[in-house]
């Protein structure tokens, strides 16, 4: 249908177009033909007559004396010779059948005077030059012949050319010019007659000559382009099957060797698709392969966020986006007992699936070291020595290994030829620190790592990331670079752990631009808080009855920290609305439990307080403040409490994680 579509929408064929070409190329032909004669003919007519004018104009020369002529331009009286000449031209004129004879004399004025005629115009009697003066005077003072032919339109004397001859006295004077004219009504009927001719035979030959070229290129070029036309079209149509209509093609020149190009590229075509195909399910496979690859590897690094709900002492949170649909770059955190912490920051060398391969084997060997109470440098030591056995790739891994004591903030770290890493001190800035690291991991067999001390205070944070981040690059290979990545962590130095590696993201993607990622791009923050707070929940039915027992135990730990009345009567109203909402809303029309736990810290007096529920999904903060200078009439019901909340509050949070409601105030005391 779309291949008859196409054909209907062409209005003016290759047949039409050739046939058009011919008679286009016929009449140009005949009309160049046609004009071309007509100037030739007409300048060899001109040129006949011309001369003819002046095989008179010298008969006439040789047949009168030319002092007595020179005489009549100095008296103009008439006598009888004068009426003998003047008799003489007459008959010539009518002998040779010319225009007019004449002999003149020429002014400066541009006017001639008239010596004799042969139409009788009387003696001194005067004329202007209506035409070619110059030439008129030239031949006049000098003598010499014109070299054009001196054709002259004139309503008094017609069409005309003339030619022109000095009269010359004995003593070698010119004394008068002699010109005779010579009607050219001859010349323009016969060129008339001559176009006509011309136009009819021309036509008459091209047309003759049109006619078998037209048949020849059809039979020779038209028909064979058509059928190749039809061919290409057929098997299009008919999913790409191959025909034999143009193997009945024998023209013997180059529209052979299209058709035969064309039959042999439709032949490469199917066979080229019949790969595609082939290449294609394969690519889909693999593809499909990858998928399930890329969420194997996903699957093996820490995702759930928070990891640690229940600990205070630190907060975490990782990012991996790999440069291709799987990565050798990798993360992990975990708990080797309940107070110490390992961190693991990886890059294998290479990408794609050899490197997250060899990424799912370190991964796996450097927790299992680790979960057996190994220090960093035994860990590295440990792995390195597995790896190295088989490695025939000699694929490598840069490591950076920390295990952190969560009770004091004393930490152990080993760096096997990876990235320096970031820390910021309470209050401060991000900070690289710099040290001498050791090879890479698989590098060698029995390589020994060198370990370091660190201590985190509460406040502190860390920041660990693979080359990725630094060595990330624009669309004029520039590098990203650690002081751009600085940079980005000090835009918001105090910012959590989630949002702080949201900031080095949309920095490093600002740089890049519109450039292809590189290589694997992988961000781990910790903020340590130690044990700076203390922390204490309490679960329960979501019921108003409930209400005192959470007033009490939140005024509890309030008192503890010595809290003045005003503050702890505005905690007593925020948590009072807070649970009596999820008393209400949050498993209605049945009931639930919830959890309140309560954080508080001495240096400076804070308290947190987190209502923590499995009831519907709901962000109380996603509503609108409403408008608490409108009247009572006009003020839309709802939205007072938890406005008052914020309002007396420093912080308000709210998350929903693992179908959880997580609601966190904070209030800062005096």
């Amino acid at each position: 249908m779309g291949n008859a579509n196409r054909r209907g929408r062409v209005r003016f064929g290759i047949s039409r177009k050739m046939l058009l070409s011919v008679v286009l190329v016929t009449v140009l032909i005949s009309v160049i033909s046609t004009i071309s004669g007509y100037y030739q003919y007409d300048n060899t007519i001109r040129k006949l007559y011309n001369d003819h004018g002046y095989e008179i104009g010298n008969v006439i020369l040789d047949n009168i004396d030319h002092d007595k002529v020179a005489r009549y331009t100095q008296t103009w009286t008439e006598d009888e010779d004068y009426a003998e000449i003047s008799e003489y031209i007459r008959r010539v004129a009518e002998a040779s059948d010319v225009a007019f004879i004449y002999m003149v004399t020429v002014n400066e004025d541009q006017t001639i005077r008239y010596v004799f005629d042969s139409t009788g115009t009387p003696i001194g009697a005067t004329d202007p030059v209506s035409s070619y003066f110059d030439e008129v005077w030239e031949t006049y003072t000098k003598g010499t012949k014109p070299d054009s032919y001196l054709v002259r339109h004139s309503q008094k004397y017609g069409y005309l050319t003339s030619s022109m001859l000095p009269v010359i006295d004995s003593q070698g004077n010119i004394v008068a010019l002699l010109l005779v004219d010579v009607w050219m009504k001859v010349i323009i009927s016969t060129l008339r007659t001559y176009i006509l001719n011309t136009v009819v035979i021309s036509l008459a030959v091209l047309a003759a000559f049109g006619i078998i070229y037209w048949f020849v290129m059809r039979r020779s070029f038209i028909r064979p382009l058509m059928r190749i036309r039809d061919n290409v079209t057929e098997f299009a149509q008919n999913d790409t099957v191959i025909t034999t209509s143009l193997d009945d093609i024998r023209t013997r020149d180059e529209i052979q060797e299209l058709a035969e190009s064309i039959s042999c590229m439709e032949k490469d075509i199917v066979t080229y698709i019949d790969n595609i195909k082939t290449i294609t399910a394969e690519k889909e496979r693999i593809g499909a392969e990858l998928n399930v690859a890329t969420q194997i590897q996903a699957d093996m690094l820490p995702r759930i966020f928070p990891p640690f709900p229940d600990r205070m002492e630190f907060d975490i949170y990782a990012t991996m986006d790999p440069a291709k649909e799987v990565g050798g770059d990798f993360y992990d955190f975990f708990l080797v007992d309940d107070d110490h912490l390992c961190l693991v920051m990886a890059d294998v060398s290479g990408k794609g699936v050899p490197a997250a391969l060899f990424m799912v084997i370190a991964k796996t060997l450097i927790k299992n070291q680790a979960q057996q109470g190994k220090c960093p440098s035994e860990i590295l030591y440990n792995v390195n020595n597995q790896l190295c056995e088989g490695n025939e790739a000699e694929m490598f891994v840069t490591v950076w290994l920390a295990i952190i004591e969560l009770s004091t903030g004393r930490g152990v770290a080993a760096n096997a030829g990876h990235e320096h890493p970031a820390i910021r001190r309470a209050n401060g800035q991000y900070e690289l620190v710099v040290y001498r690291h050791a090879p890479a991991v698989a590098a060698m067999e029995n390589i020994r790592f060198r370990e370091h001390e660190f201590e985190l205070h509460p406040g502190d944070a860390l920041f660990v990331y693979t080359d990725g981040v630094p060595e990330a690059t624009d669309a004029r290979d520039e590098l990203f670079g650690t002081e751009r990545m600085l940079e980005a962590l000090n835009r918001e130095p105090e910012a959590d752990p989630q949002a702080l590696l949201g900031n080095v993201r949309e920095a490093i993607d600002g740089f890049v631009g519109d450039a292809d990622q590189f290589d694997d791009i992988t961000m781990l923050s910790l903020h340590y808080s130690g044990n700076a707070a203390e922390a204490a929940e309490l679960s329960l039915e979501a019921a108003d009855e409930n209400l005192d027992r959470v007033i009490a135990f939140v005024d509890e730990r309030l008192e503890a920290l010595d809290c003045l009345p005003h503050e702890q009567m505005q905690v007593d109203v925020a948590v009072e609305e807070l649970f009596i909402n999820i008393a209400h809303y949050a498993y209605a029309p049945q009931t639930g439990p919830v959890t309140v736990r309560v954080e508080t810290e001495k240096d400076p007096k804070a308290v947190s307080i987190t209502f923590i529920d499995g009831g519907t999904p709901y962000d109380p903060l996603a509503k609108a403040d409403p408008d608490i200078t409108a009247s009572v009439e006009e003020r839309p019901i709802g939205g007072l409490g938890i406005y008052m909340v914020k309002q007396s509050m420093d912080s308000v949070d709210y998350r929903c994680q693992n179908g959880r409601n997580m609601l966190t105030i904070r209030k800062k005391l005096s």
